[in-house]
């Protein structure tokens, strides 16, 4: 007798069915969706498919290996014949990139196999708390419109995009025209950005040399919902030459780093506690998709990390340049740039060992790290060389950071194994953004002509791109 036959009844009017080659996994499953849902169990997705044919389900939970249609294929079907159809995949650790890729198909949510039952649990309940007011609470129309808008959410994977998207959201289900966004830029540590609507272009400008650049408020502050009269962001409205009215604070955080507050302005009518509601949920949605632009976030960084050395590699550095120039042309700051390169590393090879050769890059790169700030970028360029980029930096400041550099790395003991220690030396090459290039491959290709002059010159020293016209 095949699984794709097997149901559950259930009272509960909430239909889930699952696809997954897995016997155990199914059992796993009936046992604890017990008393949660109707269920029908499938051993691949094609009887899937006939068991949503049949009846419409809720919600979908698919296996992503199976054998005929994988579950990404699954996903794609029952989201173009069964529109509505939430759907959760279940993944190994290897195939973590595929559930990514199916969040951004527009996945509800993925779990990582092997499944506790506790957990799937609690992702159906959650779900059926999500259809019970889609399905069952007709009077509240206007909430099941915010829902339905928020499934633009869904779809943005950058933590910015979010906040701008759902003060978007926020000021068009609330029925106000005037709101702004403050948040941490995860990206770049120590740093915050904003998104305003409704204000005049000096107004939303005053407002961000105040918020980004001076930093008034915490926003671990605000952990609820509330409207506000008074407090920190009135007296930065009263700072900014706009006028104060209450305000709707609605925080959004994510599960690690991702933390947001948008207030929107009452413009003359208060806020009732229906409008409050709505909210919430437009919150509850902007935490997903903040939840999975950290998920997707951590996925896409490991492509960008040096394995040996665990800090940025070049592709990570081509795009870290490219945005920081980008930057400083829009501010009109500098940007300085740093090569570096080991004098003689192959030596360390050869005498110790490539596993020590390794482990001097790791600890070499830990003692960068230690030299620079953490808006700065540190990458393996690649073999022994290494790329900063300094923001905000002039020509003159870059030099006195490689300075500090070579002579912090000349002064270290590095351990070569079984007791031993050797010492190293750096050669290093400066240039800065705009007076040795505007574009990011000459910009970078001077920084190295200025380490490869160092090198020339007997090795261990700092030289200046203005040395290159000499």
């Amino acid at each position: 007798m095949g699984m794709d036959a097997l149901r559950t009844a259930r009272s509960d009017d909430f239909r889930v069915v699952i696809a997954d080659d897995s016997r155990f996994d199914l059992e796993v499953a009936r046992q604890a969706l017990d008393g949660v849902a109707r269920l029908e169990l499938c051993e691949d997705a094609e009887s899937a498919l006939a068991a949503l044919a049949r009846e419409p389900a809720q919600l979908v939970v698919s296996d992503l290996n199976m054998p005929g249609l994988s579950g990404v294929q699954l996903l794609e079907r029952v989201r173009r014949e069964h529109p509505g159809t939430d759907f959760v995949l279940l993944t190994g650790d290897g195939t973590l990139e595929s559930a990514i890729e199916a969040l951004r198909m527009g996945a509800t949510d993925y779990l990582i196999k092997p499944v506790q039952g506790e957990r799937l649990r609690r992702v159906v309940e959650q779900a059926l708390l999500r259809r019970r007011l889609f399905e069952e609470n007709r009077s509240l129309r206007d909430a099941l419109h915010t829902v339905e808008s928020c499934r633009v959410l869904s779809s943005c994977l950058d933590a910015g995009e979010v906040y701008a998207v759902t003060l978007d959201l926020l000021l068009h289900t609330l029925s106000r025209s005037r709101g702004l966004a403050l948040f941490h830029r995860s990206s770049i540590p120590s740093t915050d950005a904003a998104a305003f609507r409704g204000f005049s272009e000096g107004e939303a400008r005053r407002l961000r040399e105040i918020l980004v650049e001076e930093k008034p408020l915490s926003l671990d502050e605000f952990d609820e919902i509330g409207v506000l009269e008074q407090g920190p962001m009135h007296e930065v409205l009263s700072r900014a030459g706009i006028r104060r009215q209450p305000l709707l604070a609605v925080p959004v955080r994510g599960e690690e780093s991702e933390a947001g507050v948008i207030w929107v302005f009452e413009d003359g009518r208060s806020f009732e506690d229906e409008e409050r509601d709505r909210a919430a949920i437009i919150t509850s949605h902007a935490r997903i998709s903040l939840r999975n632009s950290e998920r997707y976030n951590h996925a896409k960084e490991r492509a960008f990390i040096d394995d040996v050395t665990e800090v940025y590699n070049a592709r990570y550095l081509l795009s870290a340049a490219e945005n920081e120039i980008q930057r400083a042309k829009r501010y009109v700051n500098p940007l300085s740039v740093l090569f570096l390169d080991l004098d003689r590393f192959k030596l360390v090879n050869d005498r110790h060992g490539h596993l020590v050769g390794s482990e001097t890059l790791r600890r070499l790169s830990q003692l960068l790290l230690q030299c620079v700030r953490q808006v700065d970028t540190l990458a393996r360029y690649g073999g022994d060389e290494f790329t900063i980029l300094l923001v905000d930096t002039g020509h003159e400041e870059a030099l006195v950071i490689a300075e500090r550099i070579r002579r912090t790395v000349e002064e270290h003991l590095f351990e070569a194994g079984r007791d031993a220690t050797l010492r190293l030396t750096v050669s290093l090459g400066v240039a800065t953004y705009p007076e040795h290039g505007t574009v990011r491959d000459p910009l970078l290709d001077t920084a190295d002509k200025a380490m490869y002059r160092a090198k020339s010159l007997g090795r261990n020293r700092v030289c200046s791109a203005d040395e290159l016209t000499s």
